[in-house]
């Protein structure tokens, strides 16, 4: 694993001499000036999770995806002069994870300096940092994970968790599970996976649909709501793969089956298609995992397209952004089911005052120390302060890249 310091040569403000930095804080506050503390230095990771089994989902039978071997995550760790640490993810699927480094690599070194208090400020220097590329996609993912890790110190350094420092609604959040659904998974094994997931006290699960012949969806749906009989919560996910007729079509079969919702049943820009769909299908209809900026997502809310709305955190820009949409979200008495991420979402989830479900993933766990909680169904929040997590000795080995950014 290499390692190199990128230098910055802007000046940094250090306390007074012969005063420790929380009294120097004190003094400079007495003084007018607000400044509590700066950020002294950010190591970017880039870390490949390698998958068990190659994954497969609509996009794949359809032939618009290869199956997915690994995950390619970009960890941000900050410190600061006072010696307080946050840390915080983005991640890509197939491709991506790459850019996303090399974008954090440019733009890491404005931090320098910076108080790491001013997360909305700070958002937006980073975003004018690297304007040109614009403020969706890959640009904001890599902007994601410095506002994660900015929000993971700041509730840490008030030891609160940051459900907590933000100011939670609930202490668990209901959770379904999708890992045991994908479409390369024969049908008996899922039924294993969905009895194994509700005995971890998982209370919902999650199947892939959108196979070339339809009828093979029809009968995966019907052995598991079978299995689980009609108490349990179901969801299916088709991942964009159907036309707007196959979709009214298959969302009219499906309301046969009780479901909690159908995900992403058409292109995830189609904000007319879905509209339609919300208004003409009892199921609800949930989408937004692969959009990458609020504004969006502002799109599906606006057209009526969603009657639960999916926001990704490290898709969208990180905590910062997915706060303001939230925001929105409410205003339009929406649901909310964050994607993936569940390390961060349960805490954005636990926050959200309207009905909220977290999709529990075990992919991430040999990244981290710490593991999250589940029973009766929902997913608890621990006291452990900020996101509550830090990376392991596996996640450390599975690095590829690091770069050490300091004034």
């Amino acid at each position: 694993m290499s390692t190199d310091t990128i230098a910055n040569t802007s000046t940094v403000t250090r306390p007074t001499s012969g005063l420790s930095a929380p009294d120097a804080a004190v003094k400079a506050l007495a003084s007018g000036d607000a400044t509590l503390d700066r950020i002294a230095e950010i190591t970017l990771s880039s870390v490949v999770l390698p998958l068990k089994n190659p994954i497969s989902d609509a996009k794949v039978l359809t032939g618009r995806q290869k199956p997915m071997t690994e995950v390619v995550f970009l960890f941000v760790e900050l410190r600061t002069e006072q010696g307080h640490e946050g840390i915080g993810f983005s991640y890509s699927k197939r491709a991506g994870g790459p850019a996303q480094f090399a974008h954090a690599q440019e733009i890491a070194p404005v931090l320098i300096g910076e108080d790491p208090n001013d997360i909305g400020k700070i958002w937006t220097k980073l975003v004018w940092a690297g304007a040109s590329v614009g403020r969706s996609g890959v640009a904001t993912q890599a902007i994601a994970a410095i506002d994660i890790a900015l929000w993971d110190l700041k509730a840490k350094r008030a030891n609160l968790p940051l459900a907590k420092l933000i100011g939670a609604s609930r202490d668990s959040v209901q959770t379904y599970n999708t890992s045991g659904g994908f479409l390369h998974t024969p049908i008996g094994e899922v039924i294993e996976n969905a009895a194994a997931s509700l005995a971890n006290g998982i209370g919902g699960i999650k199947l892939k649909v959108g196979q070339p012949d339809w009828r093979k969806d029809i009968a995966r749906v019907t052995a598991v709501r079978e299995f689980l009989g009609d108490d349990v919560p179901l969801m299916v996910d088709a991942n964009q793969q159907w036309d707007r007729p196959t979709a009214q079509r298959m969302g009219r079969i499906f309301e046969q089956f009780n479901l909690v919702w159908i995900e992403e049943p058409l292109d995830a820009y189609d904000a007319e298609g879905h509209a339609q769909l919300a208004r003409s299908l009892d199921t609800s209809i949930a989408t937004g995992e692969m959009l990458a900026s609020v504004g969006e997502h502002l799109r599906l809310i606006e057209a009526g397209s969603v009657d639960i709305l999916q926001p990704d955190a490290p898709r969208i820009g990180g905590i910062t952004q997915f706060l303001k949409l939230a925001g929105l979200a409410e205003h339009h008495n929406l649901q909310l089911a964050p994607h993936f991420a569940m390390e961060i979402h349960l805490h954005l989830a636990a926050v959200y005052p309207l009905q909220t479900w977290v999709e529990h993933f075990d992919w991430l766990d040999p990244l981290f120390d710490e593991h999250l909680e589940t029973r009766d169904g929902r997913m608890h929040l621990s006291g452990r302060p900020g996101l509550g997590f830090t990376l392991s000795d596996q996640a450390r080995a599975w690095t590829v890249g690091t770069v050490t950014v300091t004034k």
